[in-house]
């Protein structure tokens, strides 16, 4: 809009509405943007709410926006819960670490997330997810982003080079002008930012012959960064609105702990890897239609992170993290978790680590000698979903059928059980099933457990392990790490999906050198006698 064009418009107000108005050239709406790809948590738990996610963030094509995809396994969050944390990321713009301006050209994905059956509300993953999203900016590399404009400037041929100067000034790019006639065109682009006003001079140094016309491209990596960042002064961690922070709980009470020390404080692991991101395979499990809620089961793929089922044995939380939790949890008092040091890491036989510790602890303080208690009896329990997707050889089976997976480990714990001689039970998933009330088959030597609706395996192992932990010797073979947080509180042994792997290993070495060993002392000869007793007739 020209002067005259904008003097005529001031008038019509004043005279139409009885108002005095002045127009500026504005202020420049920067964006933002990351260079990097980064993972950011949030985790939000004071008194009685509860809920953490873990997202994935991207930077995405120019001029592509926001994104957002779950890559989350409804066996790990509810897709309820996964929806909600897709709607909070979608309800509003959100403020970049820059400036405060709106990010932009970015994809965000939900990798995985934890909620409580009894005191996770909405509300909760709002918190959670704002500040995951707010934690993962402050860590990546982020990038100013400004608008820019496409032009079509016509000037008469005697005025190309004030023409071209200027652009050049203004930190414009350009095509090879054309000349027709009189006139000389050029086409480019330049930031809005040094292009404000220039109508004006266009006016002035060609007598009012030139034309500029202009049309938003796009947004561009900003070429005065440290200049605006100086004039926003913007403190990215002041802001009360936007907080990176994380809020956890210790003794009844809710703590912040900062953006930069909420991994270590998190309760479960993202599992994405940057440096295998280019190749490494996620794997994605979704519910079917059998009676165990995976009948359709099948494994997608999605490079650079994995979800907890895919978890190796490298993830193995060990005793120095556990008692670091319980150090932060309950005080510096050595008593608060001492009860619970001798469950160490256990990779095959059971109840070589809890014996050992208990006899160590009896030769020290037991009392005079009493009637002898029986011995306890030792349980195993398989989170079977955990072990089949964190197996390689039964992951890629449970890729063609899920149903065959699953048989094969229940005849590779019924195998385990018969040389380790305790009581396995194997549970699988199948809260996702409606009005399943749940069941227990017998299968050969072992108790296999298909939960009942609403209740996961992860409920099914806790609520045992609280029933049976401190009276009998009790082991799980799962990796996920809360879980494995949680019943060594309760008294049992940990294993990991790597460890029970090893174990079942170990057994299977065992059980074939004892029947070699068999076979050499006692060859099977059945007219052995026969031939003896001919020889002595004759």
């Amino acid at each position: 809009m020209g002067e005259v064009q904008i003097e005529i418009l001031k008038r019509l107000i004043s005279e139409r509405f009885g108002l005095e108005v002045e127009f500026t050239d504005g202020q420049i709406v920067y964006k933002e943007t990351i260079a990097n790809a980064v993972t950011g948590i949030g985790h939000f738990e004071p008194l009685r709410h509860y809920a953490e996610v873990h997202l994935l963030l991207e930077p995405g094509e120019p001029g592509s926006g926001l994104q957002f995809a779950s890559a989350c396994s409804e066996d790990i969050l509810d897709r309820n819960w996964q929806r909600l944390v897709l709607t909070h990321l979608e309800e509003r713009s959100h403020p970049g670490v820059l400036t405060g301006s709106a990010i932009t050209d970015m994809k965000i994905t939900l990798l995985t997330g934890r909620s409580h059956l009894k005191h996770t509300e909405g509300g909760d993953f709002r918190q959670a997810t704002y500040r995951a999203l707010r934690q993962g900016l402050m860590q990546a590399e982020s990038v100013l982003l400004e608008p820019v404009f496409s032009f079509i400037l016509e000037v008469p041929t005697g005025q190309m080079g004030r023409a071209i100067s200027d652009i050049q000034r203004m930190k414009g790019r350009f095509d090879a002008p054309v000349t027709a006639g009189d006139f000389t065109t050029i086409t480019g682009s330049a930031p809005a930012a040094t292009m404000r006003g220039y109508q004006r001079e266009v006016n002035a140094y060609t007598r009012g012959l030139g034309q500029l016309s202009c049309t938003l491209k796009g947004y561009e990596p900003c070429h005065n960064t440290e200049e605006v960042l100086e004039l926003a002064g913007y403190d990215p961690e002041s802001d009360l609105e936007n907080p990176s922070s994380s809020v956890f709980c210790a003794h009844g009470a809710g703590f912040v702990v900062p953006w930069d020390q909420v991994p270590t404080y998190a309760h479960m692991e993202s599992g994405w890897n940057p440096e295998t991101a280019d190749g490494a395979a996620y794997n994605r499990r979704t519910g079917g239609g059998d009676e165990t809620g995976y009948g359709d089961t099948r494994i997608a793929g999605r490079a650079g992170y994995q979800t907890a089922e895919t978890k190796s044995a490298s993830d193995y939380i060990t005793q120095e993290e556990i008692e670091e939790i319980f150090l932060r949890t309950y005080g510096k008092s050595k008593r608060d978790y001492e009860p619970y040091r001798y469950h160490q890491r256990n990779t095959g036989k059971m109840q070589e680590d809890t014996a050992e510790s208990e006899n160590i602890q009896n030769a020290s303080s037991a009392p005079p000698a009493k009637a002898a208690v029986p011995p306890k009896e030792n349980y195993l329990l398989v989170d079977g979903y955990n072990i089949i997707f964190a197996w390689e050889d039964l992951r890629v089976l449970a890729e063609v059928n899920i149903d065959s997976a699953r048989d094969k480990l229940m005849d590779i714990c019924s195998n385990y059980q018969g040389y380790e001689g305790c009581t396995l039970i194997l549970v699988f998933d199948a809260y996702k099933v409606k009005g399943n009330p749940g069941s227990v088959q017998k299968y050969h030597n072992i108790h296999v457990v298909y939960t009942r609706e609403a209740e996961t395996a992860d409920q099914y192992i806790e609520k045992t392990v609280h029933g049976i932990g401190r009276k009998h010797h009790v082991t799980v073979a799962t990796s996920d790490r809360l879980e494995q947080m949680i019943i060594w509180g309760e008294g049992a042994v940990r294993l990991s999906a790597g460890g029970f792997r090893e174990a079942v290993e170990r057994a299977s070495v065992h059980m074939r050198e004892q029947y070699k060993g068999k076979s050499r002392l006692s060859p099977n000869r059945p007219f052995e006698d026969l031939l003896q007793g001919q020889g002595e007739g004759s």
